[in-house]
C-alpha cells in the first residue's frame, strides 16, 4: 500500500495530475462539487509561494477531498440533500489546519445523507458503489471520500465516523481510515449528526500519511497519549472468542481475521481472547436507542420541511426519533455511563482491541431490499467506538474470494491514536509513523498573574516556555478583576465586534506537552480559548467564563492588568 502523492511533485503538477484523474475517472457517485481547475492552480501557487519564503508545510502540496458535511472555503456544502446547499463563509477549523498545512482542497464529495447510514446509497446525488466491484456497496457514510482515495484520485480524504461511517468504507474499499480520539478534533464548521458523538477522521492509502493529517487535524489543547511501544512486539491484544466470531462474521471474514490474529502473534504481541460483550451493547445503544433523537434535533424538522429532496431511509430513520421521550433519552445516558465503567477493565489490561472492522458485505441488490438490516450489519463491530470513547485505526488485511477487500480494526482509549497508528503500521508492514515533533511549540496569550514578573510566571517558565512578545488584542474585550488569590483578570470578549478596547497582553511560546501540563492547573472561570490580536490572528489564550463578569469591577479603562494594578495601588499580584 502506498500513497498516490508524487514527493518530488509540485504542488502545481500535484493538483494537475489529481485533476487529470478525476476528469478521467468513470466511478459514478464520487463527487458533489469539484474545484475549477483555475481556482486549483491558483491554491497551488500561494502554497508553491509558502514553500519558497521557507515556510515549513507537513502536507505541501497534498491534494484532498471533503466530504460535503464539512464546510470547505469556496465551495457549498449540501450535506447530502439539494435544499441544505449553503454557501460557506469558510472552511472548517480541521479543514483550514490542513489548508495552512500545504494540503489543497480539489473537491466535495457524496455520503449517504446527512451521514446517516453506512452503506453509500442513501444520496440523491447518485449511488457510490465499491470501486473494485460496483455490484457491490462501498460503503458509508463517507463513501465519495473513500471512493476518492480508493481510485487514486486525492492523497487523502476527510470523513465523519460517528457510528463507523469512515472505519467501514475504509475497510470495504481497501484503504486506511483513522477514527481520532472523540472531541481531539474541533468541529467548527461540520455538519452534526449525533453532536454527542460525532467526530472526524482520515482516509488515506498509508498508515503513514492517515495519521499525518490527523496530527495537523488535532487541536492543540487535546490530550495526547505518548505511544509506549512502537511496534506490536510486546504489546497485549484482546480479541472476541473464535465461537462469538463464528455466529457473527461470514465465512471469508472469519478466515480473514484467523490470519490477522496469526500475524499480530507473529508480530510478537500477546493475544487474548476476551468476551467483548460489553462493546458490542455500547453500540447497540446509537441506533437502537433515545440517541438517534439527536440525529432530529439536528435536521429532522429540515427534512419534515424537505422531503422531497431526503433519502426515504433517512427520512424514516431520522422522522422516526421526533417522539422520543425525554426519559427515555436520560436511561440511555445512564446505561452508557455503565458499560464504560464495565468497559474500563479492557482498557487498562489491553493495549488494543482487534476486530475485523466488518462482519460482513452486500450487493447494491441486497441493500435496497432491506435498507436498514443491511445497514445495522455493517456496522455491528464498529458503532461502540465513540460511545466509548475509544480511539480506532483500519486498515486492509486481506481480500474475500471475490476480490473485495476485507479490513481489520485497532481500538484503543482515548487519546491512544498513535499508539494504534503504530500497532496499525506494523501489522501492514509499513515503518512507524512520525511522532510528534517535540521541538513543534505551540503560542499562548497569558493577560494576568503568568504575565512576566507577576506571581504565576513561574509556572510557565518551569514548563520551558519563553516569552515571544508583548502586545495588545483586538478591540473585541473587556477586563474583570476576579475575586480570586491571587488576584487575576477575567478577559471576556464582547458580542459586538469593536465594542470594547485593545488590552495589553503578552505571548508566550512552550511545546504541545508542556501545554497540556500547564492547562491542568487552569481554574474556572478561567479556561483556554481562542483570543484575536490586534493584528488579526487568533491564538490560544486565557479568556473568562461570561458568568464570572456578574459584580466583578469592570478593569477595561486601565489598558491591561498591569496597568490596573499600578493605577490601584495593589501591589504585583
Amino acid at each position: 500500500m502506498t500513497d498516490v502523492s508524487n514527493a518530488t511533485a509540485s504542488p502545481t503538477e500535484s493538483v494537475r495530475d489529481a485533476l487529470t484523474r478525476i476528469r478521467g475517472c468513470t466511478h459514478p457517485g464520487v463527487w458533489i462539487t469539484v474545484i475549477d481547475e483555475a481556482e486549483a492552480l491558483r491554491r497551488a501557487e500561494r502554497v508553491e509561494a509558502r514553500l519558497a519564503s521557507g515556510e515549513d508545510l507537513p502536507l505541501a502540496g497534498l491534494t484532498m477531498a471533503v466530504k460535503d458535511n464539512i464546510d470547505a472555503a469556496g465551495f457549498p456544502t449540501t450535506a447530502g440533500h439539494p435544499a441544505w446547499r449553503r454557501d460557506a463563509a469558510g472552511s472548517a477549523t480541521a479543514v483550514q489546519r490542513c489548508e495552512d498545512a500545504g494540503a489543497i482542497d480539489v473537491g466535495k464529495t457524496n455520503l449517504d445523507q446527512f451521514a446517516t447510514g453506512l452503506v453509500g446509497t442513501r444520496s440523491p446525488y447518485g449511488v457510490c458503489p465499491n470501486p473494485v466491484d460496483p455490484a457491490y456497496v462501498g460503503g458509508g457514510s463517507s463513501s465519495g471520500s473513500a471512493a476518492a482515495v480508493a481510485l487514486g484520485l486525492v492523497d487523502f480524504a476527510f470523513s465523519t465516523d460517528t457510528a463507523g461511517s469512515g472505519r467501514v468504507p475504509a475497510a470495504l474499499t481497501g484503504i486506511v481510515g483513522v477514527k481520532a480520539t472523540y472531541d481531539s478534533i474541533n468541529m467548527d464548521g461540520v455538519v452534526p449528526a449525533s453532536a454527542s458523538f460525532d467526530c472526524l477522521g482520515v482516509l488515506a492509502r498509508s498508515v503513514a500519511l492517515a495519521d499525518r493529517v490527523r496530527l495537523v487535524m488535532t487541536d492543540p489543547h487535546a490530550p495526547a497519549g505518548a505511544p509506549v511501544l512502537d511496534r506490536l512486539r510486546g504489546a497485549s491484544i484482546a480479541v472476541p472468542p473464535a465461537d462469538f466470531l463464528r455466529d457473527v462474521v461470514d465465512a471469508p471474514t472469519h478466515t480473514d481475521f484467523r490470519a490477522a490474529v496469526q500475524r499480530v502473534h507473529e508480530r510478537g504481541a500477546s493475544v487474548v481472547e476476551v468476551d467483548l460483550g460489553v462493546l458490542f451493547e455500547a453500540g447497540r445503544l446509537l441506533y437502537g436507542g433515545a440517541f438517534v433523537s439527536e440525529r432530529y434535533d439536528a435536521f429532522g424538522e429540515f427534512l419534515e420541511q424537505h422531503e422531497d429532496g431526503a433519502d426515504p431511509t433517512v427520512f424514516a430513520i431520522v422522522t422516526a426519533a421526533r417522539d422520543t421521550p425525554a426519559h427515555a433519552l436520560a436511561r440511555d445516558w445512564a446505561r452508557l455511563r455503565a458499560l464504560r465503567r464495565a468497559a474500563a477493565p479492557i482498557w487498562a489490561r489491553y493495549d488494543a482491541v482487534l476486530l475485523p472492522t466488518v462482519a460482513t458485505t452486500f450487493t447494491l441488490q441486497e441493500v435496497a431490499a432491506d435498507p436498514v438490516g443491511t445497514n445495522a450489519r455493517l456496522g455491528e463491530l464498529v458503532t461502540f467506538c465513540n460511545l466509548l470513547d475509544c480511539a480506532a485505526v483500519s486498515v486492509p488485511s486481506g481480500a474475500r474470494p471475490n476480490g473485495l477487500p476485507l479490513g481489520v480494526t485497532f481500538y484503543g482509549p482515548a487519546s491512544s491514536d498513535a499508539q494504534q497508528a503504530r500497532f496499525a503500521a506494523d501489522f501492514t508492514g509499513e515503518p512507524a509513523p512520525e511522532a510528534v515533533d517535540p521541538a513543534a511549540t505551540i503560542d499562548l496569550v497569558v493577560v494576568g498573574a503568568h504575565l512576566e514578573g507577576q506571581p504565576l510566571n513561574w509556572q510557565l517558565t518551569e514548563l520551558g516556555a519563553r516569552k515571544l512578545v508583548a502586545t495588545e488584542t483586538a478591540p473585541s474585550y473587556r477586563m474583570v478583576r476576579l475575586a480570586t488569590e491571587p488576584p487575576k483578570p477575567g478577559l471576556i470578549r464582547t458580542a459586538i465586534p469593536g465594542d470594547g478596547a485593545a488590552l495589553a497582553v503578552e505571548v508566550w511560546s512552550m511545546s504541545a506537552t508542556a501545554l497540556g501540563r500547564f492547562m491542568t492547573r487552569v481554574a474556572a472561570p478561567l479556561a483556554i480559548g481562542r483570543v484575536e490580536l490586534a493584528d488579526g490572528t487568533w491564538k490560544l489564550g486565557f479568556v473568562c467564563e461570561g458568568y464570572a463578569a456578574e459584580g466583578a469591577p469592570d478593569i477595561t479603562a486601565a489598558g491591561g492588568w498591569v496597568n490596573h494594578l499600578r493605577a490601584g495601588d495593589q501591589g504585583r499580584a
